[in-house]
């Protein structure tokens, strides 16, 4: 009798520390779970504080002489309190097609320099270059090499069909490095060393005849991730732009399709270019081009590998509504105290111009500015 009393005995002090750890395990996801709420809920709002009503850098801006159809798309960033932005030129017909990248610096965001072409595509329109057209230059420093990367999307590229969008097809992603070592070497010049993503046997079933149409890589940890993008515009009309994730142990790769999470889930129709930032808190924040009216979206992770699902930003409203099209952000850039910097692409309205049949419209591509701030501290811990 008293062995079976002291077996229940035990038995209970088991019990009570089975239900204490469950007690202890359920709290732990409470607090995560109240932290994720925290960071992609209402308190994560980004919100703007101030947005500029014209635009800052156009086709009639100095050192634009020549650029017929303006600005589209790339990163802008900020080292030693010179802003540096590297941009897709449309400088000519076919449109879309006949590109320049640039590298343009400013010393107060609304006075730019041109400094450099950094390549110049052929502009071909048979299908037949692979770097017919070249897009999105986006420039990631790699702290390990001490080096910049510069990556960019070069397609092919031919006259659309009824049938199929062939202006940018079978994108590829290639890789260049800064021939000057260090944080200042970010002007480059620059030497292509290959391509580290394009379509192909490996590829997810969501990826088309676009191939890849933008690549943002990002450190996780020792790890990097990137985003990539592609759409399936071998039909018209085009139903879907989306988004996934690759990862490689290093910028030269080789980079491998996170297939299981892909493609993201971040918009339901449109997503392109997203581009990540850091937070003080080790969020991390990617703003991207969205097709919400005047606006630009972006999406929260607390690990850089699943991401929120996403949240929109009005850069222009009321009598500030300069463009046709808002397009893409180039990029987050923390001023201190709280202040954000972003620049973003847009079309200028034109008098009795409209999109064309697939609605894109060839009125000029400018830069736009606003500063923003995260509602109610969602940077701090």
């Amino acid at each position: 009798m008293p062995q079976r009393e002291t077996a229940s005995a035990e038995n209970q002090r088991l019990a009570k520390a089975l239900l204490l750890l469950a007690f202890i395990a359920f709290a732990v996801l409470v607090c995560l779970n109240t932290r994720s709420l925290y960071l992609y809920g209402q308190t994560a709002d980004l919100e703007v504080t101030r947005r500029w009503q014209k635009p800052v850098l156009t086709v009639h801006s100095d050192g634009a002489q020549g650029n017929k159809y303006g600005f589209e798309g790339g990163r802008a960033l900020k080292i030693n309190d010179i802003y540096h932005l590297f941009t897709s030129e449309m400088i000519d017909d076919p449109h879309w097609v006949k590109m320049r990248l640039a590298h343009w610096t400013s010393h107060d965001r609304l006075h730019w320099r041109r400094v450099s072409t950094i390549v110049e595509s052929s502009g071909d329109f048979t299908a037949k270059d692979p770097r017919a057209a070249l897009w999105s230059p986006l420039p990631v420093y790699d702290p390990k090499d001490g080096r910049w990367n510069l990556f960019y999307v070069a397609y092919q590229a031919a006259p659309d069909t009824s049938e199929q969008w062939l202006t940018n097809h079978e994108g590829r992603i290639w890789r260049a490095v800064s021939a000057t070592p260090g944080e200042n070497g970010i002007g480059g010049p620059y030497k292509d060393v290959g391509i580290v993503l394009q379509r192909g046997r490996d590829s997810d079933p969501w990826e088309g005849l676009q191939g890849t149409d933008s690549f943002f890589p990002y450190l996780v940890g020792d790890r990097w991730y990137a985003f990539y993008g592609s759409a399936h515009t071998e039909k018209l009309p085009i139903s879907l732009w989306q988004v996934g994730l690759a990862t490689a142990p290093t910028l030269a790769g080789p980079w491998k399709r996170c297939t299981e999470l892909n493609p993201l889930k971040v918009e339901s129709r449109f997503i392109e270019n997203p581009i990540v930032s850091q937070l003080g808190n080790g969020t991390y924040v990617a703003v991207y081009d969205t097709d919400a009216p005047n606006a630009v979206g972006y999406t929260l992770s607390t690990d850089g590998v699943h991401w929120s699902q996403g949240q929109h930003l009005i850069v222009q409203e009321g009598n500030g509504v300069w463009a046709t099209e808002v397009r893409t952000p180039l990029g987050l850039i923390d001023e201190g105290n709280g202040l954000l910097t972003l620049f973003y692409t847009a079309n200028e309205k034109a008098a009795g111009a409209g999109p064309d049949g697939n609605g894109i419209n060839s009125t000029p591509g400018s830069m736009g500015l606003v500063e923003a701030h995260w509602k109610r501290g969602a940077v701090s811990r």
